[in-house]
C-alpha cells in the first residue's frame, strides 16, 4: 500500500515539476556513461537530487537512486574529512572554544606525532578553522588526522549513529603507519590564547565497540600489493573506514539544508559555522593565499569537471560544495551544485571502482581515464537536465552568497 501511494504521487508531482527523469533515459542518449555503469566491474552507485522550492524558499527532495547497495562495501578514502570535519566544529561549540584557537598537540606513544606549529598558517599556529579549509581545498590527509585526534572513535562514531548515519564507521587516521590497535589511542591536546590554557585533554584509548557489520565483498580482488609483492589472495578491508553512499549524500544534506533532513537529528552548529563551510567547501585552491597551491580547479572538483584539462577554469557563477575520496581504486564524491546565474541547483552522489586489474593497494587505477572522466560527463549530463528542468519558484541563493566577505581563517 506504502509503495502504491508513494508511485501515485511521483505521478502527480513530478508532471508539474517537469521532473520527468530516468537513469536509462540518460543513459541511452550519453552511450560513453552507459559503458561505465552498465560493467558490472565498476560496481557504480549513484544518487541524485532534485531540489525544489516554494515561495518561501523552502526545499523539498525527490531523489532518483542507481544500484545504491548499502551492504556492498566500499571504501571511502577521503570522503570520512567531511563528517569529521562537521563534528569537530560541533565538539568545539560543545568546549565553548573558537575555531580559530590555537591547538597544540603532543604524542605519548611512539607513533604518534607532536604539532607545536604549522607554517601554512598565517599565524604559523594550527588551528581547526586552518585544517578544515585544508580538508575541503585540496583533501589534506595530516589535517584530517589532527581532526581525528581531537575527536577520537568515541565521539566520532557515537555522534554519527545517534544522528542516525547508521552506516558510517570510521576508524582510523589515514596514512602515518598506524594499525587498528593504534588508532584507538588519541594524542594529547591544548587549545590556549597566549599564556592561559583554555582546555587540556590527556591522551586516551577509545572504548568503542564497532558492531558486527556483514557488508557484501568486504574482501576484495584476486590479489594485493604488500609493498614486496603480490600476494595471490582477496584484499581484507574489515578493519578500514566504512561509510554507505547514502550516508555520505544524507550528511551533505544535512549541512546545505539545515532542519530539512529527517529522520536524522541535525549537527549543532552555529550559523557562522555554516557560513565557514560554505565558503571552503566551495573555493578551489587558487582561492587560497595560506597555503599557496598550484593544483588545478578541478583537483577535488570531480563532478561536473572532472573529465576536463588542468588548465580548465571553473565559472565563477557555478560553486561545488563536495567532498571526494580516491584510494585503492574507489572513487567517490559527494556534491551540492549551484549555478548561481541560471538557478540551478542539485545534489550528486557517485561511487564506483575501477581497479582494472583487480590487485589492491598497487598503485594501478584508472582514477582519471575512466573515474573522474564518468564524474564529470555524469555531472555535465545532469547539469543540462537541470537547464532545461522547469521550476515553478526560482530559488534564492542568498544564504550561500553572503560569506565570502567575513569568514576568513588564518
Amino acid at each position: 500500500m506504502k509503495l502504491f501511494f508513494f508511485s501515485c504521487f511521483l505521478f502527480i508531482v513530478l508532471p508539474f515539476f517537469g521532473q520527468e527523469f530516468s537513469f536509462e533515459d540518460l543513459f541511452s542518449n550519453h552511450k560513453e556513461l552507459h559503458s561505465v555503469a552498465k560493467d558490472s566491474s565498476h560496481q557504480v552507485q549513484i544518487i541524485y537530487t532534485q531540489i525544489n522550492r516554494d515561495k518561501t524558499n523552502r526545499p523539498s527532495f525527490i531523489s532518483y537512486r542507481y544500484q545504491v547497495d548499502d551492504d556492498l562495501y566500499f571504501y571511502p578514502a577521503s570522503t570520512v574529512k567531511m563528517p569529521v570535519a562537521f563534528l569537530a566544529l560541533q565538539r568545539l561549540n560543545e568546549l565553548g572554544i573558537d575555531r580559530d584557537t590555537p591547538l597544540r598537540i603532543g604524542a605519548d606513544r611512539f607513533v604518534q606525532t607532536a604539532v607545536r606549529t604549522d607554517t601554512s598558517a598565517l599565524s604559523d599556529k594550527p588551528s581547526v578553522a586552518h585544517y578544515i579549509k585544508k580538508i575541503f581545498l585540496v583533501s589534506d590527509n595530516d589535517a584530517y588526522n589532527r581532526l581525528f585526534e581531537l575527536l577520537g572513535q568515541n565521539y566520532i562514531n557515537s555522534q554519527l549513529h545517534t544522528r542516525g548515519f547508521q552506516n558510517s564507521f570510521i576508524k582510523h587516521r589515514l596514512v602515518g603507519g598506524y594499525d587498528g590497535d593504534e588508532n584507538q589511542w588519541i594524542n594529547p591536546l591544548w587549545f590556549y590564547n597566549k599564556d592561559s590554557v583554555l582546555y587540556e585533554r590527556k591522551g586516551i584509548k577509545s572504548t568503542y565497540t564497532f558492531p558486527e557489520r556483514n557488508y557484501s565483498r568486504i574482501k576484495r580482488g584476486k590479489g594485493y600489493w604488500n609493498g614486496e609483492e603480490v600476494i595471490q589472495s582477496p584484499f581484507d578491508f574489515s578493519a578500514k573506514n566504512a561509510i554507505s553512499l547514502q550516508d555520505l549524500h544524507d550528511q551533505l544534506k544535512a549541512v546545505m539544508f539545515p532542519g530539512f533532513l529527517t529522520h536524522h537529528q541535525p549537527f549543532q552548529l552555529t550559523e557562522k559555522d555554516y557560513a565557514f563551510l560554505y565558503e571552503w567547501m566551495s573555493k578551489l585552491p587558487r582561492n587560497s593565499d595560506s597555503p599557496v597551491y598550484d593544483q588545478p580547479d578541478n583537483y577535488v572538483k570531480n563532478i561536473l569537471y572532472g573529465d576536463e584539462e588542468e588548465d580548465f577554469t571553473i565559472p565563477d557563477h557555478i560553486k561545488i560544495f563536495n567532498k571526494p575520496g580516491w584510494a585503492y581504486g574507489f572513487m567517490t564524491d559527494v556534491a551540492y551544485v549551484v549555478d548561481f546565474e541560471n538557478g540551478v541547483e542539485f545534489l550528486l552522489a557517485i561511487q564506483l571502482l575501477v581497479n582494472e586489474n583487480d590487485i589492491f593497494n598497487d598503485g594501478e587505477y584508472e582514477y582519471e581515464q575512466v573515474g573522474a572522466e564518468f564524474m564529470g560527463k555524469f555531472g555535465k549530463a545532469i547539469y543540462e537536465h537541470e537547464l532545461s528542468r522547469y521550476r515553478q519558484y526560482q530559488p534564492n541563493f542568498k544564504s550561500l552568497m553572503t560569506y565570502e566577505t567575513d569568514n576568513s581563517p588564518n
